[in-house]
């Protein structure tokens, strides 16, 4: 339930964009408690007559209808990992040169760039803002699933999409597919001291475990970006007990394939690979092109002048392509720094994307 009118916290949009993320992230807000900072978000926004905003749940989203040639998408999640208390996360606190406090990298300093990008009421394209809840736990609570599910219109009419995760700054295209399967082998159970009545799958299990030594990802060309795909080992369960022959023995893989494939194709190499075992796949979630062909990316990457390259892990990107939708990552600060407990961000950082935005939206 949303908080009343009267607990509502007051944001300033034309704050600097260094206060703005600090006042984000002192509204605590960790995952299935959005509401009051997604109650500050759209009373930020409702004096601004050049946008329409939309609320489904804890998620926002603002658009212009300025009838420009593009639509871009601006998104960004408002949900962190919760607190700890040695050091203690919150309230933020300037240190020399960085903003520290849970939230200042992943991701509301991101945020913080949107709002102040949303002030700009005749910009050089349509804009959608997206302002989401439930990214950090299961996908079910994703604010970005929901408008997939409710209201796709909002988005699906958009050319491309910026996703403010922390990227260091530089811009990270698209993103990798990931496939998580289970390969089974299958023996006969026996007592460990006559092994000769029974078939040891741990045993077999040395033959998946060779194929995937041997096996050479491929890297792939995207979009002018350099996908290096893999395919790992990441677990193996097998036995019951200490004196019986194992029946059973699943060694699980996981797949990371470039955005050209489909979850099919992908699909298919697991099954051409592991050929004669069981394959049981768990996850298989597509990845994203970047979209760098197209005139907004194309400058986008003009205006903010920064080095781009291929996103090498999975992002909710890929949730934009699946609405038909190429996206990029950009956005303040250190990733190796999101949920640390010494997450802090760069003032420089914040300022920098900020001006590189506005820079393109002029």
């Amino acid at each position: 339930m949303p908080n009343s009118p009267v607990d509502t916290v007051a944001l300033d949009l034309s704050a600097d964009v260094v206060t703005l993320t600090a006042a984000l992230c002192d509204i605590e807000s960790v995952s299935l408690d959005e509401a009051a900072i997604c109650d500050a978000i759209e009373a930020a926004l409702a004096p601004l007559t050049h946008l329409t905003v939309t609320r489904i749940g804890n998620t926002l989203v603002a658009r212009t209808d300025l009838g420009r040639d593009e639509r871009v998408v601006l998104a960004g999640h408002i949900d962190t990992v919760p607190l700890t208390q040695d050091p203690a996360n919150l309230p933020t606190h300037r240190q020399g040169d960085d903003l520290w406090g849970r939230g200042t990298v992943d991701m509301k300093g991101g945020v913080a760039v949107q709002l102040k990008a949303a002030l700009v009421a005749e910009p050089s394209r349509d804009l959608t803002f997206v302002f989401y809840e439930g990214e950090e736990i299961d996908s079910e609570f994703n604010g970005l699933l929901h408008i997939h599910d409710q209201r796709p219109d909002l988005i699906e009419d958009a050319d491309f999409a910026v996703l403010l995760e922390p990227t260091g700054s530089i811009v990270e295209g698209g993103c990798k597919g990931t496939l998580r399967a289970e390969v089974t082998t299958k023996g006969v159970a026996a007592h460990s001291a006559r092994p000769w009545n029974g078939h040891n799958a741990i045993h077999d299990a040395g033959e998946v475990l060779t194929r995937l030594a041997a096996y050479q990802p491929e890297t792939v060309m995207v979009d002018g970006l350099e996908y290096r795909e893999a395919m790992n080992a990441v677990g193996i369960t097998g036995g019951i007990a200490g004196n019986v022959i194992p029946d059973r023995c699943v060694v699980t893989v996981n797949y990371r394939y470039a955005p050209d494939k489909s979850p099919e194709d992908a699909l298919g190499v697991v099954h051409q690979l592991f050929s004669g075992y069981v394959v049981e796949v768990k996850d298989n979630a597509p990845g994203a092109r970047p979209g760098l062909h197209l005139p907004a990316a194309k400058a986008f990457v003009e205006a903010l002048g920064v080095d781009v390259v291929a996103k090498q892990g999975w992002t909710d990107v890929a949730r934009f392509s699946a609405m038909g939708v190429p996206a990029v990552n950009f956005g303040p600060g250190d990733p190796n720094l999101a949920h640390h407990d010494e997450e802090r961000c760069p003032v420089s950082q914040l300022e920098s994307a900020e001006a590189a935005l506005l820079r393109w939206l002029a």
